[in-house]
């Protein structure tokens, strides 16, 4: 009998995604280069946008906890307009359901995340906690089990994890072994240059997956 599992409740840790899927992480810069290599020039205008983006994102987040819809509105949103995401050849799909299939149809992962999908190879993530204290680390586990359900599993799949505060880029390549790796944690709530860093690779990854 076909059992259904939550994602959340059967992906918990690190080590039941890297069981489940038989994960290996490539700790190369050769595997991952789009975060950190030879990324495009962002213009002074781009800049100045993003000063006003972060300069907004602070005043709210002053107040207190944001949910993950303010933060998708005040921060995520904004990035992925700069980044080029809205326009043509990008196509948007939003809060997909995941559903995945395990152990000769034995069991069936599904879940729902508060998700943008673009060109069904950049999954951008905004943390399911309702609150932006939750590290992005705890949601790396759900977030490769997402990047498994991508309908091109012949081409390498992306990863955007933001709480607001912190952003980390997750690569997946799932032809023969899963392999993934994860950027290091840009942190824009503490330094305005990481948000020009965070335009850098989403322009970079608007080229590579087109």
């Amino acid at each position: 009998m076909t059992q259904t599992t939550a994602i959340t409740d059967a992906i918990t840790n690190l080590a039941d995604a890297e069981n489940r899927f038989g994960f290996i992480r490539i700790e190369d810069e050769r595997f991952f280069p789009e975060w950190c290599a030879e990324l495009p020039e962002i213009s002074d205008g781009d800049k100045a946008g993003l000063d006003v983006l972060r300069r907004r994102y602070l005043y709210h987040r002053a107040g207190g906890n944001l949910l993950e819809g303010t933060v998708m509105l005040l921060l995520v949103s904004p990035l992925l307009a700069l980044a080029g995401f809205y326009d043509p050849p990008f196509r948007i799909k939003a809060e997909s359901s995941v559903e995945l299939v395990l152990d000769d149809d034995e069991e069936i992962l599904r879940g729902r995340i508060d998700v943008l999908v673009l060109q069904d190879r950049l999954w951008v993530m905004v943390l399911e906690s309702k609150k932006t204290t939750l590290s992005v680390w705890s949601a790396v586990p759900q977030a490769l089990t997402y990047l498994m359900a991508n309908p091109n599993p012949n081409l390498p799949v992306f990863g955007m994890v933001t709480n607001g505060d912190d952003i980390l880029f997750i690569k997946v390549v799932q032809a023969g072994t899963p392999q993934y790796d994860l950027s290091r944690v840009f942190a824009p709530f503490t330094n305005a240059r990481e948000l020009y860093s965070v335009l850098q690779i989403l322009k970079g990854f608007a080229f590579a997956v087109t």
